[in-house]
């Protein structure tokens, strides 16, 4: 399994402080695919530049079109611009993937909000959470999931410091244009409303 699964199903799974969003969602998948390809070494980071490595196979459909997708030619990519390109419907994209795994072929199983409730993937994502896999606990952090207050994340090489710090940065920057929508329109429905 790769973190951007496990994500999600923590983020089916685990009580979080609010409702994840299926944008911040998204944002955070693209973190932890990013996460993944630096760990199978698909990708290096200079600063905050994607830089190219070798592109093995990783098994997962999903993480290999990740690896595809990265920039090859200088300048190179930033995180920042990863995270918007390839978290754009990310998570309707994983979700899709994980019902037509389970229509091809795989017993019924009883569905809790999306997802397979006894797949061993639901387990070993459940197994990863409950160990609090820095990377994983890192990214369900950022999206607020935890069940309480958690300790920031451990053992964490530099780049994965990198990527996490650039999710959170760019939730931050997703909630704020939320926020200045409701204020656009709280504003507007004032107008047509009158004193």
């Amino acid at each position: 399994m790769t973190t951007a699964r496990d994500l999600l199903f923590v983020s089916l799974d685990v009580r979080s402080v609010r409702p994840v969003e299926r944008g911040d969602l998204s944002l955070a998948l693209a973190g932890a695919e990013l996460a993944d390809l630096l760990g199978a070494e698909a990708v290096t980071l200079d600063d905050d530049r994607i830089v190219p490595g070798l592109a093995p196979a990783t098994g997962d459909r999903l993480l290999d079109e990740a690896a595809a997708a990265v920039v090859r030619q200088p300048p190179y990519e930033s995180v920042e611009d990863w995270l918007w390109r390839r978290g754009d419907g990310l998570a309707a994209a994983y979700a899709a993937a994980l019902e037509a795994e389970e229509r091809a072929g795989r017993p019924r199983r009883t569905w809790r909000r999306g997802a397979p409730a006894d797949s061993p993937a639901r387990h070993d994502a459940a197994a990863r959470w409950a160990s609090r896999e820095p990377v994983l606990a890192g990214l369900a952090a950022a999206l607020g999931i935890p069940e309480e207050t958690a300790a920031e994340p451990t053992d964490l090489t530099d780049d994965t410091e990198t990527v996490l710090a650039a999710v959170g940065g760019a939730l931050n920057e997703l909630e704020a244009v939320r926020q200045r929508r409701r204020i656009e329109d709280a504003a507007y429905d004032n107008v047509w409303r009158g004193p």
